[in-house]
This record gives C-alpha cells, sequence and structure tokens, in this order.
C-alpha cells in the first residue's frame, strides 16, 4: 500500500515530515508522498528518513487553483523540487497566504476575538500558515469548540473573518508541474462535486489544458462512486492516484492509508512512474 496525500507541520498538518515516514513505514507502506500546501520545505527531510525508514519518497505538493467559478486543489507529483522556477511561484503564493493572515486576524480583532498573529506563529511554528491555524487557535483561546465551528462561524467564505489571497489558474498551476518535471492531479475530486456530470465537464476541460491524473482513491470516495470515478479517469486517459489527506491531530477522524479501510493499492504508483517516465524519454 501507499499514501500519496500527506500533510505535514511544514503546512498544515500536525507531524514533522520524519515523523510521517516512520508512521509509514510502521504501517508497512512502500511509498508516500507528502503534499503540503504552497511549500516543497520538507522534501527533503521526508527523502532523508525515507532512505533510513526504507520508505520512498515521491515529491510533491498542493496547489489552490481556479477555472471560471470553481476553487479547487491540484495536486503535482514527480517534479524536481529544487527546481528555481516551481520555488519562485511557491513564494509568491507563500507572500500571499501571509498577507491573508494578517487581514484574517485584523478582522477577528475588529470582532472583539483576543487573537495576535504572534500567538498565531507559535501555533505554526516554521511552516505555511493559513486558516487551519486560525482555527486550531480559535479552539486553543476556546472561542470556538472546534475547528469546524471556527470555519463555519468565521473563515468560510462569506463569513465575518474571510479574506481573498492570490491563487494561480489552473492552466498556469498544470505548466508550472510540467515544466519542473512532474505531473498534475485533480484532487479529491468529491469536494468539488458528486455530480458525474458536473466532473466530466470540468475533467474535459482540464485534460484539454495537461491534466495528467485524477485522485480517485480517497476517504470519502468508496463504494459505487470510486467506481464511476475510476471510470472517468478512465475515460479521459487519466492515471489514478490516491491518499488519505491525513493531516494528523488537527483531523482525529483521517487515518493515514492502510487503517480504517482506507487502501491505495500500490498499482496507482506503478501507473504514475509509468506516465512520468513516458512523458520523460
Amino acid at each position: 500500500m501507499i499514501d500519496l496525500h500527506l500533510h505535514s507541520t511544514f503546512s498544515d498538518g500536525t507531524f514533522t515530515p520524519e515523523q510521517l515516514v516512520k508512521m509509514a513505514s510502521a504501517a508497512g507502506l512502500k511509498a508516500i508522498s507528502i503534499t503540503d500546501h504552497d511549500t516543497v520545505d520538507g522534501t527533503q527531510e521526508a527523502v532523508d528518513a525515507g532512505a533510513e525508514f526504507g520508505v520512498r519518497i515521491v515529491p510533491g505538493v498542493e496547489l489552490s487553483v481556479f477555472l471560471d467559478d470553481f476553487n479547487f486543489h491540484l495536486l503535482g507529483y514527480h517534479f524536481d523540487w529544487c527546481d528555481q522556477t516551481l520555488n519562485a511561484k511557491l513564494k509568491t503564493l507563500q507572500a500571499s497566504r501571509s498577507r491573508r493572515n494578517s487581514v484574517i486576524i485584523s478582522k477577528l480583532q475588529k470582532l472583539g476575538l483576543g487573537i495576535t498573529e504572534g500567538e498565531l506563529q507559535k501555533i505554526s511554528s516554521n511552516g505555511q500558515t493559513g486558516r487551519p491555524h486560525i482555527a486550531r487557535l480559535l479552539v486553543e483561546k476556546k472561542i470556538v469548540k472546534d475547528i469546524d465551528q471556527a470555519f463555519t462561524l468565521y473563515l468560510r467564505k462569506g463569513k465575518p473573518g474571510y479574506a481573498r489571497r492570490f491563487i494561480y489558474h489552473v492552466e498556469e498551476a498544470i505548466s508550472l508541474i510540467h515544466e519542473s518535471g512532474g505531473c498534475a492531479v485533480l484532487a479529491h475530486p468529491a469536494q468539488i462535486s458528486r455530480s458525474i456530470p458536473v466532473l466530466e465537464d470540468l475533467l474535459r476541460h482540464l485534460k484539454i489544458v495537461g491534466l495528467d491524473g485524477l485522485e480517485t482513491y480517497y476517504p470519502t470516495q468508496r463504494g459505487s462512486f470510486l467506481k464511476r470515478l475510476r471510470r472517468l479517469a478512465a475515460s479521459h486517459g487519466l492515471i489514478e492516484t490516491g491518499g488519505s489527506d491525513y493531516h494528523g491531530d488537527i483531523r482525529p477522524d483521517t487515518a493515514m492509508a492502510g487503517k480504517n479501510n482506507n487502501v491505495v493499492p500500490l498499482t496507482v504508483l506503478d501507473q504514475m512512474d509509468h506516465h512520468f517516465h513516458l512523458n520523460t524519454q
């Protein structure tokens, strides 16, 4: 088994890359990818730990993108994580996140909520800070009961603490991943829509602009819906990927692959490897 969708302390996860590798090894996983939001800074730590514990590390990243009225997530795999252009573009996203955090904190302070940017930085340590960290801070200060309530009351689009940030158009993001040697995958399509016709239309367009794959294996995509997603991937000539989207303690209801019947077969990685080598020959 494998898990190609994990988050570490370099974004909004609660375990370090090394800890995730150790956990993967203990769970018997053959390979993992740490797909932190807008950063690849944890990749080297993961690679070093992977060499020690016998777990293959697939370089990964997760980007927020847009297309028309859709905002969704794009996963990048198998790229050169030291690529200068890639890292420069990621720095742009990171700066946008930082500016948005300041705006959100200011909005929440105006609502009378006693939180500061200094407290937020302590929550996120050295990682990319975002709304999940602000939600955790609100929970720690007992302003809300849990992270879901933080988003429902304050942080979701349309709520009083929400603020927009810069994200790339999906076509630009796909090109960025390709130019750094990687493949681009649509993440957790069920979070976009559970309507197959809606996803069909989206995939048709994304395939034209270079999409390589679809994340079919995912905790909330099971049974008949998983079968329909797999048929969609096949009909559009897309590779299949999968992972848990494990964030650690921040989402205790989600486990790393290999637990709670969350199984991502090794054949997924074989398919990705085959696609990658075909496109780099």
